[in-house]
């Protein structure tokens, strides 16, 4: 049945509907924010915590595999339970894992806090986008707050390397987490302020599917994780690899034979527009890693930057994708998918190619700025029009797992890329002549690097095809 109250849309209450946008944006702010704060907080925390250096990845890799792992289960209890009720309990475990994260003392707690982190992100992230879609009808009111949360998880990122630094160099690292705390409660108090409370589905948690898809995926996104430190064909990769390959087809069929009421309900699939923009977002996690990580790196270990002058040198960047994340969703309506779709690729191809000559020695506003601008206007005109288009179409009752799904596309996508573009670039580094960690080897790899986004970038584009013209109202 879908005439029940839970599957109409939620409307703001009226004094405080301007509200929402923001609430949304704030929290897919910190959400991403937390992803890339700690990078540079990293040596300050191993100096005081003793972590070892495989101890200490774990900082970040804990907090990125829950956040990813779990997606698919966060949207479903959104749908579940009311999308107000997982916002403000997401809200409420992220804030409760930060403040533990700031007070730790010891490596262990932090990291188990970075996972109860990545746990809360995980109900957030689908949240926010279901509130978005239920809030907003279709139209120009609902591609402007896409526009304004797409940017805000852009500009979340990009804030993460400065503010990072900021906190780390003028108080303690400590205060990349505690930060957090005061912001989750005021997130709070706004979210059970603006919107209004839904009752629950009577439906039952499909405890199968969400525990051999919730498995499958931390085991592949695991597996993957590990080639930073060991070889594809070890067994440190090959073992979770293998065993995510191995339940995630045996989720697909007990979502499809077996679950009275699916956690992801496999008829989503027959909405083109759903299907083909998750399989976009997948790929167009590549273009993410190698804009955003690896031009990071080449400044860094190519041109000598710091991390803190890394992430100013990425501003300009993150200020042309939120203006063009804006304008792009405003002109979706009009455009489509193809047209902004097919305009950004040609901008990733131009973008990546210019980086690709990038070398020791070059100069910052011809070798860098230029590119990056260019790679950002595609990202602003692809990443809010994919993730409206795998969104979009789909049943009130199914908007939460909807938005966990275009979640972890992008999630897995940019995990499996970071992992084949770092084995790639090691590769090439390794058979430069004059050795692979000098700047001249790491040049080369990352040169291949924006070649292989070049790539991915085409790949984009010809799937963009199987589009829907329009979006569906």
């Amino acid at each position: 049945m879908t005439n029940t109250r839970a599957d109409s849309a939620i409307e703001p209450n009226t004094h405080s509907a301007r509200l929402v946008p923001a609430l949304a944006c704030a929290c897919q702010f910190m959400v991403v924010l937390d992803v890339s704060i700690v990078n540079v907080a990293l040596p300050a925390v191993q100096r005081d915590l003793g972590f070892t250096d495989t101890g200490l990845v774990w900082v970040v890799n804990g907090y990125v595999l829950a956040f990813a792992g779990f997606m698919l289960l966060g949207g479903r209890a959104a749908d579940l339970f009311g999308h107000r009720r997982v916002l403000v309990a997401g809200l409420a475990l992220f804030s409760l894992a930060s403040l533990v994260a700031g007070l730790a003392t010891t490596a262990e707690v932090l990291v188990a806090a970075r996972i109860a982190q990545g746990l809360g992100g995980a109900l957030l992230a689908p949240a926010t986008l279901a509130v978005i879609n239920t809030c907003f009808p279709e139209g120009p009111q609902r591609a402007r707050a896409f526009g304004a949360w797409s940017a805000s998880g852009g500009v979340g990122g990009m804030v993460g390397a400065v503010a990072g630094g900021v906190l780390t160099t003028g108080l303690s690292w400590r205060w990349v987490f505690l930060i957090n705390v005061p912001v989750g409660v005021v997130l709070i108090v706004v979210a059970t302020t603006s919107l209004t409370a839904q009752p629950g589905r009577r439906e039952p948690l499909d405890l199968a599917g969400a525990i051999t898809g919730t498995a499958g995926l931390a085991a592949l996104i695991y597996g993957v994780m590990q080639t930073a430190d060991h070889s594809w064909g070890s067994a440190q990769v090959l073992v979770p690899v293998g065993a995510g390959i191995v339940l995630l087809p045996i989720f697909l069929v007990v979502e499809k034979r077996c679950a009275a009421a699916p956690m992801m309900p496999l008829r989503l699939f027959g909405h083109r527009s759903v299907a083909v923009g998750n399989a976009m977002l997948f790929l167009f996690g590549g273009i993410a890693i190698a804009m955003w990580f690896f031009t990071s790196l080449f400044m860094q270990n190519v041109q000598g930057y710091s991390a803190l002058d890394a992430g100013l040198g990425q501003t300009p960047a993150a200020v042309v994708f939120v203006v063009v994340a804006r304008f792009a969703v405003g002109r979706l309506p009009k455009t489509g998918v193809r047209l902004l779709t097919s305009v950004g690729c040609a901008c990733f191809v131009a973008g990546f190619a210019w980086l690709s000559q990038a070398g020791v020695g070059s100069h910052y506003v011809a070798s860098v700025l230029g590119p990056t601008l260019l790679v950002a206007i595609g990202i602003g005109l692809v990443f809010p029009t994919l993730m409206a288009s795998a969104t979009a179409g789909v049943e009130q009752r199914d908007i939460g797992i909807v938005g966990g799904l275009a979640n972890t596309a992008g999630q897995v996508g940019g995990s499996v890329a970071l992992a084949v573009f770092a084995t790639a670039a090691a590769v090439r580094a390794t058979s430069h002549s004059s050795g692979s960690s000098s700047p001249e080897a790491l040049a080369s790899g990352y040169e291949l690097v924006f070649a292989l986004a070049v790539g991915v970038a085409l790949a984009i584009a010809s799937v963009s095809v199987l589009l829907p013209r329009r979006q569906r109202s």
